[in-house]
Parts: structure tokens; sequence; C-alpha cells
């Protein structure tokens, strides 16, 4: 009991801290992407044959573009999750209820009321969005409105406005984009690299550095994946805490989080991009995976896992 109960004090001061470290998070982030795509390009350069100069010229260019992705997605992000997810936005004659759940919890939270959406399919999920508490919005579905009690939708509230409240939702749109512009540079390359390999003199020591390369070009995507979903899953175990805070409820979460993940129908507006978005994974067929490594790959932390941490808090 002892240990439990310095566990369970031990997450709540981390959900305390979770704003100032999300912030440095996400500029370390971003800055370390922003290096490894430059060495990256670099590679890339000289193994297509340019000289030192001309490689860091072509990886100034990759940053730049980089840079406006960055900038783009940031700004719009939340608008383009929503038109992905086919959400419509209501207003609070739409669903009193709903609306009384979210203000009550936004002024426990002390943030601004979010946007409220509702996506029109019968499975239960839930996600939120936004680049800040300013412009954050929330999204359920309409199954989870009919399917989970008040106590329940209001531990799912709690949950996604922790996202919010914790700076989640911009960290993890800003790791999203970049790890998509590592994607497009690998892919590319990839693409005009084989082709001209062909007109290289293979034993020369750009033969060499095509290899590493190619070798990088592969990996580089795999791997930034893996640092996303690693990310992915720690903040929902740290929404899930900071949830707590706010309803002091723990048990509520816990029986949504069953509830949702032993729903069987999956959720036809999600796909794999928007998938680590939601409170519970909502591809289906993805559920229950076994092994450590093949756990690297889920998007959230397991559901026993999950509900094991809010029955011991």
């Amino acid at each position: 009991m002892l240990q439990t109960g310095f566990d369970t004090i031990t997450r709540i001061m981390t959900a305390y801290t979770q704003i100032g470290s999300n912030r440095l998070k996400t500029w370390i982030i971003m800055l370390g992407f922003g290096a490894f795509i430059t060495a990256l390009v670099y590679i890339f350069g000289m193994a297509l044959g340019m000289d030192g100069p001309s490689a860091l010229g072509f990886s100034g260019f990759a940053l730049i573009f980089a840079g406006l992705m960055n900038f783009f997605s940031y700004y719009n992000s939340d608008k383009l999750v929503m038109l992905i997810s086919g959400a419509r936005q209501i207003q609070k004659k739409d669903n009193p209820t709903l609306f009384n759940i979210v203000e009550n919890l936004s002024i426990a939270g002390g943030l601004p009321n979010p946007k409220v959406y509702i996506i029109e399919d019968s499975a239960p999920n839930a996600f939120a969005t936004g680049r800040d508490p300013k412009h954050a919005s929330i999204a359920f579905t309409a199954g989870i409105l009919q399917k989970l009690s008040k106590l329940e939708l209001e531990g799912v509230a709690a949950h996604e406005l922790s996202h919010v409240g914790n700076f989640d939702t911009r960290l993890m749109t800003i790791v999203s984009i970049l790890i998509g512009t590592v994607a497009l540079i690998a892919d590319f390359f990839l693409r005009i690299g084989l082709h001209s390999q062909r007109d290289r003199d293979r034993n020369s020591s750009t033969g060499i550095i095509m290899i590493i390369a190619l070798i990088l070009a592969i990996l580089s995507p795999i791997v930034a994946t893996l640092i996303q979903l690693a990310i992915s899953r720690k903040r929902e175990f740290l929404a899930d805490a900071t949830s707590v805070l706010l309803t002091r409820n723990p048990d509520s979460l816990a029986d949504a989080l069953l509830k949702i993940s032993n729903d069987k129908e999956p959720l036809e507006a999600a796909n794999k991009a928007t998938a680590h978005l939601y409170i519970v994974n909502p591809l289906k067929g993805q559920k229950g995976t076994i092994g450590w490594f093949a756990g690297l790959f889920n998007t959230h932390p397991s559901i026993e896992s999950r509900v094991k941490a809010l029955r011991n808090m």
C-alpha cells in the first residue's frame, strides 16, 4: 500500500510539471530533428555526387522546406485533422450535457473552453487537437455519447483536456510533421539515388557513401516513427494521470477505457495518420499486440496497463 501511495503521488507530481516540460521538449525535438534532417540531407547530397558546399546548400534548402511545412501545419493542423476525420463543430444548444461537462472541467483545469466537434460514427472514441489551449478542439464520436455513462464521459473529456493543458497536442503535431518530413526526404532519395548510382563508378568512395545513404534512407523513417510512437504512448499515461487531478475519479476513466476498447466496431473515420490522437487505438485490428518488439509499433500503451495504473490511484 505504501508503494502504491508513493506511485500515485509520483504520477500526480509528474502531471503537474507537464506544461513546462512539454514546452522544453518541443524545442529540443525541433532542434534535434532539424540537425538530423540537415545531416541526413548532407549525406544524401554527397551520395548524389555533390561537393561539400553544394551538399550543405542542399541541406539548407531542405531545412527551409521543413520549416515552411512546420509553419503551415502548426497553424492549420487542427482544421486538417477535423476535416480528415469528418468532424462537425457543434454549439451548446446541440448538446448541453456534453458542453456542461467540458466547460466545468475546463474551469477546474484553468483552461479556455475548447471547440467541440462530433464525428457521426457509432464506434466510441474521442481525441483532442490544437496548437495551444486557446486554439484547442475536442472531437467525440456519436457512439461514445451513446455508450458511456455521464461519469465515464467526464473521465474521457478530462483526459482530452489534459492533453490540451499539458501541450501534448502541440508536441505531437510538431513531431508528426517532422517525421513526415524525414519520410518525404528519404523517399525522394530512394527514388533518385538508385537510378543515379547506375551511372557511377561502384568502386569509388562515392559508392561507399551511397551505400551508407541508402541504409539511412531505409532506416531513418522507421527510427523516427518509433520515436513518435514512444512519445505518444507516454503522453497517454500522463494524460490519464492528469485527468484524475480534474475529476478525482480514476475509476470512471478506467471503466470508459475498458468499454471503448471492448467495443468491436471499428472507427471508419480513423486512419494510421490520426490513430495516435484518439484516447484508445481506433484501428481494432492492432489491438492486443503481444511482445516487446511488436509493442514498439503500438500507438497506445495497453489498456491493461493504463487501467491498472488508474485503479492504483
